[in-house]
């Protein structure tokens, strides 16, 4: 094979992972907001609310790279990332929890928020693990 013959291959092994991460995010708002619909309660669109919130520290405090996670650093700022990035996944999961002790959403609404949340959580995985990779 050419080098332009490899070059083509790797662009579009870059669209199918960019495609892929973009479908599964998709599916998970998709869960999201048919939690909340099937349901005709909007309450677990809180949740939606966190995953906002979940990549805030690493943006402000790790200088935007989610490998600041991974280190053994004991940077003052590093730490905050890292603690609050704990409590807002943390958060992710309490609330729908929450929500349903409280009787104001359906379990299954809170079962499919769940879902939405893991594969929200795998989708960002993998968007890590691609990021670390020199051809990205």
């Amino acid at each position: 094979m050419s080098n332009k013959e490899t070059s083509l291959l790797s662009d579009g092994d870059d669209h199918r992972r960019l495609a892929g991460l973009a479908f599964m995010f998709s599916a998970s708002i998709l869960l999201q907001v048919l939690a909340c619909a099937l349901y005709n309660n909007w309450w677990p669109m809180l949740s939606a609310l966190m995953y906002v919130l979940v990549p805030m520290p690493c943006l402000f405090f790790g200088g935007g790279s989610t490998q600041v996670l991974f280190t053994r650093e004991s940077d003052g700022w590093i730490n905050a990332a890292k603690f609050l990035t704990g409590a807002s996944t943390v958060g992710s999961l309490a609330i729908p929890i929450i929500l349903r002790h409280a009787h104001m959403i359906e379990t299954s609404a809170m079962w499919i928020e769940f879902v939405s949340f893991f594969i929200f959580v795998c989708t960002v995985m993998c968007f890590h693990r691609a990021s670390l990779e020199d051809e990205w």
